[in-house]
């Protein structure tokens, strides 16, 4: 044990008197986060919508027929509001559309009939956009038949002021704990081989497991100091992102989920033989890890095939599991089944790095 803390004390004092990687990784952590919730915009596509239809049908019909791809994905009928709360909740649904028992009345006869609009604001471009596309499309059903205007009741879920930059500002640090993850545990192993000091480490009077494991959790420790100050001066600081979850349970599934990319590194140290390969190699196997994971694109707007592809990243649990604490408020037994996702993939991940990079002492 004295050996194995020796290990992480002296990665720790390294990584500190590497200036120049201490100013990537602050930055990553800080400015970089704050840029992305500040500069980065996306558009709305394939939008999942879910309707309660309490009226005879026909206003309500003519409405939905203008809800069509690519914008919008083919309603889902729902036969009570709290079953379509219950798919917002769960993501399942981002956009519910109510009608009331009186809403094709109230239309003919001028009593200005009412519409309910539920919008999954955690993703808030999305949703945003999604509000405009309907709004337009009951102007134009209006002018064609010239009755009552008609109201529009909107209830924001989540992210009740659709603040963009919550959203944007907590996927990039979510991202930037992947790569930085992945490349600071390729590097502690790879700047030995570039150091020549390999055969030295090898003939260490300490367990090769225990050097492995030790040289890894000094990267996780770095990642979760980081994470911290990202989440105190940048997230609640800067843009006073609210958290109606517990953050004791998004640190612990950031732990788990810095282990996971860990397990990356520690594959990538094994076939790079320098920090430029460790770095190409890093793109190539995060990019699509980072595309799949529904950081830059919502699950449910990719082809059904990338759809499918994605349950295999280990960040799309990650990331549902970070949204659903800090914007839904979902409680520990709830996110169960990120924990599984984070923790199934990153333990099959991990092993493998670690058997691999095993085989090299």
């Amino acid at each position: 044990m004295r050996a194995f803390l020796a290990i992480i004390r002296k990665e720790l004092l390294e990584f500190l008197r590497s200036y120049g990687l201490f100013i990537v990784v602050l930055y990553s952590f800080t400015l970089d986060v704050y840029i992305a919730g500040n500069g980065i915009n996306l558009d709305a596509r394939n939008v999942s919508v879910g309707v309660v239809d309490y009226s005879p049908g026909f206003i309500s019909n003519k409405i939905l027929s203008d809800l069509h791809y690519p914008q919008f994905q083919e309603p889902v009928f729902f036969a009570s509001q709290e079953k379509l709360n219950l798919a917002i909740r769960n993501k399942e649904i981002m956009v519910g559309i109510v009608f009331e028992s009186d809403f094709g009345k109230r239309y003919h006869t001028g009593n200005n009939p009412v519409l309910n609009l539920l919008l999954d604001s955690t993703a808030s471009a999305q949703s945003y956009l999604a509000l405009n596309y309907i709004q337009h499309i009951l102007m134009r059903f209006q002018d064609t038949l010239s009755f009552a205007p008609i109201e529009i009741q909107i209830h924001k879920l989540f992210n009740p002021n659709t603040s963009y930059s919550h959203f944007m500002a907590l996927a990039e640090l979510l991202s930037i704990i992947t790569i930085l993850a992945v490349i600071l545990t390729a590097a502690v192993f790879v700047k030995e081989k570039e150091n020549g000091t390999w055969d030295i480490m090898l003939l260490m009077p300490t367990d090769a497991k225990a050097v492995i494991l030790a040289k890894s959790l000094s990267q996780v420790i770095i990642v979760m100091i980081g994470t911290t100050i990202c989440v105190g001066t940048v997230l609640f600081g800067i843009f006073d992102l609210p958290i109606n979850g517990s953050l004791a349970a998004f640190m612990l599934l950031t732990f788990f989920y810095a282990f996971t990319s860990a397990g990356i590194g520690l594959f990538i140290a094994s076939v790079a033989r320098n920090i430029m390969q460790v770095a190409q190699f890093s793109v190539l196997i995060m990019m699509p890890l980072l595309f799949l994971s529904g950081a830059w694109t919502p699950v449910y707007a990719m082809h059904p095939i990338l759809e499918c592809l994605s349950i295999i990243s280990p960040l799309r649990y990650y990331i549902q599991g970070s949204e659903s604490v800090f914007f839904r408020g979902t409680a520990l037994i709830d996110l169960r089944e990120y924990f599984a996702g984070v923790i199934v993939l990153g333990g099959v991940l991990f092993w493998y790095g670690f058997r691999k990079i095993g085989k090299l002492f």
